[in-house]
């Protein structure tokens, strides 16, 4: 089983997207747009409390327990032109 690289820094940007800098150096942008329509993860449609993400082991999350696969958070981001 391949482990995906852990995030170690973290910006939130406009509308619903987080800026990563991942463990082997790569930074990517993840769209959390999509994901805040569902139930789980209502409370991140509040621009202030969607600010408040953390790294948190392999990932990120948030205050109330929403957190996003690992996999997903890697695979599902795109890579920041440099």
């Amino acid at each position: 089983m391949y482990i995906v690289p852990k995030p170690i820094q973290i910006k939130t940007l406009e509308n619903y997207k987080i800026k990563i800098k991942f463990e082997n150096g790569e930074e990517k942008v993840f769209d959390m747009e999509k994901y805040i329509h569902e139930k789980f993860y209502e409370k991140l449609k509040d621009k202030k409390y969607f600010k408040n993400v953390r790294v948190a082991g392999n990932t990120i999350e948030w205050e109330n327990g929403e957190d996003v696969a690992p996999e997903n958070l890697y695979y599902d981001s795109i890579l920041e032109k440099e």
